[in-house]
């Protein structure tokens, strides 16, 4: 792989976060979906305590989580999702 098509940001860690929990990232990202209205540190938090992931499985997810599909997302001024 070369410098140029090295997976770059939160999709990076996709691997490691499916082999240490078990599930596909598609498992994760339709969890996120059915709790889209909380804010980003919810869902962080979330992940972390009532799937035990760590703090930077949990923000890569939720991170890509918002910048896939920002037209599905619409973020309010008190940082809640519609």
């Amino acid at each position: 792989m070369t410098e140029d098509s090295k997976i770059k940001g939160p999709a990076s860690y996709f691997p490691s976060i499916e082999k240490r929990y078990g599930h596909p990232i598609t498992h994760w990202l339709n969890l996120l979906e059915s709790v889209s209205s909380k804010k980003h540190m919810e869902l962080v938090a979330l992940l972390k305590s009532e799937h035990g992931m760590g703090h930077g499985h949990a923000n890569a997810l939720v991170a890509y989580y918002f910048a896939s599909a920002p037209s599905q997302h619409t973020r309010c001024r008190d940082g809640s999702i519609k």
